[in-house]
């Protein structure tokens, strides 16, 4: 897949603890979009966050929490990307979902 130029990133914020069909949410989105073809996800995981509620998530020793915040990004069209926003909305309960245009430079290796 060749991926350059005016592409769209989608960004995802939700808790670690989130489920869909008793699986975590972050491995169900991954799995749906390597179903998709889509050109790749990555799934980051933050040591503090705080959102809507203002309850702070964090990893601190003394403070663990089992909800820490999970980013999921994923670079691909515009076409795939609003393809895949109804599995999203079916899968999410709640959360953020974030939509900007990029500029791919390099997508895969130089061959």
């Amino acid at each position: 897949m060749k991926l350059s130029g005016e592409a769209v990133l989608l960004r995802m914020f939700f808790g670690e603890a989130d489920r869909y069909k008793r699986q975590p949410l972050y491995q169900a989105i991954v799995e749906k979009a390597r179903e998709m073809h889509m050109a790749g996800a990555t799934v980051l995981r933050g040591p503090l966050s705080f959102g809507r509620s203002s309850r702070l998530h964090t990893a601190k020793i003394l403070r663990l929490s089992e909800d820490l915040p999970v980013v999921i990004e994923i670079v691909d069209t515009a076409e795939k990307v609003d393809a895949f926003l109804p599995e999203l909305e079916e899968m999410m309960g709640s959360g953020l979902v974030t939509m900007e245009k990029v500029q791919v430079i390099q997508y895969g290796g130089r061959n």
